[in-house]
């Protein structure tokens, strides 16, 4: 699996190289700039793209433009981001197109190597892996009472929460310690209150809700 790396901090993009490849991760480039970012995803046509949003030279949000162009070229381009916060407008951009594996994660969760490993492997096969903190800000803004998501129990709140973060039926069963027949039971219900299509595919339906939550569908 070929991962393309952008981070700007040599001793922390060092340390990532070494972790993807000791967990069997080829990195076909890591980069530290927004220009390197674009030639590399342009040229390498990488199994994933692992990108901290603030890069050189703007030091903005020079990574993450990159890489929605790149998608915008190679639909579908798995993209796991890196942020030091929690920034809701970086997570709409990113989850707009609705096509292919996307993460967001916070940087202290790169100190986690299995956590970290997880979610790479999760984005680059199509699947979903949202930090935590950015699923409970964006459920937040849909909290008040003229909103759908009032509709939902707090146990649908629970589980679609975790549904968001990439977990499957088995794994949330497993979590919140039921059968996975009652996970599929409110999975059902969050879908028919929040007015949402039932699919097959698991992590096209994590990004459909997220994005019906984000824009107010």
């Amino acid at each position: 699996m070929r991962v393309v790396l952008a981070e700007d901090l040599f001793l922390l993009r060092d340390g990532l190289v070494r972790l993807l490849e000791a967990h069997g991760f080829e990195i076909a480039a890591a980069v530290e700039s927004g220009p390197e970012l674009a030639r590399a995803l342009a040229e390498l046509q990488p199994d994933v793209a692992v990108v901290d949003v603030r890069l050189p030279p703007t030091h903005t949000d020079e990574g993450l433009q990159c890489a929605l162009d790149a998608r915008r070229e190679r639909p579908g381009l798995p993209v796991l981001v890196l942020s030091q916060h929690v920034e809701q407008l970086y997570a709409r951009e990113l989850l707009a197109d609705g096509s292919g594996g996307v993460g967001y994660l916070l940087k202290d969760r790169v100190f986690d190597a299995e956590q970290f490993v997880d979610a790479v492997r999760r984005v680059a096969q199509g699947g979903t892996a949202m930090d935590p903190q950015v699923i409970q800000q964006l459920l937040a803004r849909r909290s008040g009472d003229d909103r759908p998501l009032a509709r939902l129990t707090p146990r649908e709140l629970e589980v679609l929460e975790l549904m968001a973060q990439g977990r499957t039926n088995a794994a949330i069963a497993a979590r919140l310690v039921v059968t996975e027949r009652a996970i599929a039971k409110h999975t059902a219900n969050i879908f028919a209150k929040l007015g949402l299509e039932v699919s097959d595919d698991d992590n096209r339906r994590v990004l459909a809700v997220l994005a019906y939550l984000d824009h107010g569908r």
